[in-house]
């Protein structure tokens, strides 16, 4: 039998290591607590850093007939025009800076389960920090693989040419989803939505499809954030709060109400 000095030592002890075990694990238990968020964003987060919207009203990007250079088609059809198209998005991508939308987003991991469902093929949310990001369509700061589309490269913002291949000697393409193409994130995608209990809609007019139609995946109770200058048709007003402002605004009043209504 232990003496009273030396159980009372050993009940301390304990205590001191459970005490240290629960403020080591702080962040981890903290973030299974966090409500769940997830962002879907668009060309208009984008826009506001000075990249080009995916498509003009006059069905144009960058003065290109978007199924020349967006689709698999138009790959098929001339690949060094869709090469030389991709290389120019990452210049231009080079030159851009993650803006206050992308920012806030970051911040909002401190409170809140983030993910980070986009369209855009940018790296401006990986720019800005945020360590969650669902990818839709590709990421322009990477290449693959025509003949095998799990063989994908980091290539940050150098071009692909004519001639550049795998170690294998396919060519090499951009690792965009393409219209014609598969969406191979979107169950991953769909899976987020279905498990948060905010969901965001930024900068996106919810026209482009299947991305479009994630919202349905959401909880019934879920509460729904639609930024957006523009008027954007939906149809479920139960827990929604309309923001009618550009991403930069927007994000920053929607945080604000985040942080006074479920914190």
């Amino acid at each position: 039998m232990l003496s009273k000095n030396t159980a009372g030592k050993c009940r301390n002890e304990n205590t001191y290591l459970a005490y240290s075990f629960l403020i080591c694990n702080f962040d981890k238990f903290n973030f299974q607590i966090m409500k769940k968020l997830a962002v879907l964003t668009g060309a208009g987060i984008s826009a506001e850093s000075g990249i080009s919207t995916f498509r003009d009203s006059d069905g144009l990007w960058e003065q290109h007939n978007v199924m020349d250079v967006a689709s698999i088609e138009g790959w098929y059809k001339n690949p060094k025009l869709v090469l030389d198209f991709y290389n120019e998005r990452r210049k231009q991508l080079e030159q851009v800076e993650p803006n206050a939308a992308h920012n806030i987003l970051y911040e909002l991991e401190r409170y809140f389960n983030v993910c980070i469902i986009t369209q855009n093929i940018d790296n401006l949310h990986e720019r800005a920090g945020s360590t969650n990001i669902v990818h839709l369509h590709g990421e322009l700061t990477k290449a693959r693989s025509v003949a095998d589309e799990d063989s994908i490269y980091d290539i940050g913002y150098k071009p692909i040419n004519i001639g550049d291949t795998d170690k294998r000697g396919s060519q090499l393409r951009p690792h965009i989803v393409w219209f014609g193409e598969a969406v191979p994130m979107l169950n991953v995608a769909a899976n987020n939505v279905a498990q948060a209990d905010i969901v965001a809609i930024i900068g996106t007019s919810l026209n482009v499809y299947p991305a479009a139609g994630l919202v349905n995946y959401k909880q019934n109770n879920a509460h729904v954030f639609l930024i957006n200058p523009k008027d954007v048709n939906v149809f479920y007003t139960q827990n929604l709060t309309v923001i009618k402002e550009p991403a930069t605004t927007g994000v920053a009043k929607m945080r604000d109400i985040l942080i006074e209504r479920f914190l």
